[in-house]
């Protein structure tokens, strides 16, 4: 990744962290983009060498405007984007019959809008460039149905679907595009659904009454084990795939 730049949305915390300190450690320069500005500088603190190879940009990716300046700044100060993370994501939890109209319209907004934003704002650029390699971070759910997350399992199935064809589209142009689905994975998200327990447990074991099976490798995921998946699809080594959906979920959608 040396003398490559990267942006990273979703790089606050969880899997963009994780992401973007891969990024710095393979040499890349990294682009940290997250609607809360502040909460990125424990990062920028953490990976700058004084070398001016981390840029943290306050943007929320439900809004083009946003997400254009924010795209044009990147380039402006770290130079043209190599590599586009999606990673920032939402999630609402509760029954369909009871979800709410604010809850579904925010879920939507950022786990699928936000990459449609952030793609097409970045792709325009690779296009001219004709290189590039994006990777979406979905969600084993986007192919299993999951209690209590129909909004989180769609919209990260329409940004599945989305990357699958972009990549289609900018195939021609040298870019790839490639999806990394996790599973249960251990960050504040996992933690947000079982407030007051054990998050890993229920994972493991799975729940028999809301049709889930656990994980057959036995533990959750760590970020660091889905960032090493991202930057394999970023990298040389992925050079002829495209169109991929990267399942890191220890087999708890069983192969689906």
């Amino acid at each position: 990744m040396r003398g490559r730049t990267a942006l990273v949305t979703g790089a606050a915390g969880g899997i963009g962290a994780a992401v973007a300190r891969a990024l710095a450690a393979a040499g890349a320069k990294v682009a940290l983009l997250d609607a809360d500005r502040d909460a990125l500088e424990p990062l920028v603190k953490e990976l700058d060498q004084g070398d001016g190879n981390v840029l943290a940009l306050g943007a929320d990716v439900s809004s083009s405007a946003e997400v254009d300046a924010a795209v044009d700044r990147a380039e402006s100060e770290l130079g043209p984007l190599d590599h586009l993370v999606n990673a920032a994501g939402v999630l609402r939890t509760g029954e369909v019959t009871g979800f709410s109209d604010e809850d579904w319209d925010l879920t939507f907004a950022v786990n699928a809008t936000g990459v449609f934003h952030v793609s097409r704002a970045v792709a325009d650029r690779m296009v001219r460039r004709r290189s590039g390699a994006v990777v979406t971070v979905a969600s084993n759910a986007a192919g299993v149905p999951r209690w209590n997350m129909a909004a989180y399992a769609a919209s990260k199935a329409a940004a599945t679907s989305f990357t699958r064809t972009l990549g289609l589209e900018l195939a021609r142009y040298g870019i790839r595009c490639n999806i990394v689905a996790p599973g249960s994975t251990e960050t504040p998200m996992l933690t947000s659904m079982h407030r007051g327990g054990d998050a890993a447990g229920p994972s493991v074991e799975g729940s028999p009454a809301t049709y889930r099976v656990g994980i057959p490798l036995g533990r959750i995921a760590q970020p660091e084990d889905i960032a090493h998946a991202v930057l394999f699809l970023l990298s040389e080594q992925a050079s002829h795939i495209t169109l991929h959906d990267l399942v890191v979920d220890g087999g708890a959608a069983l192969g689906a």
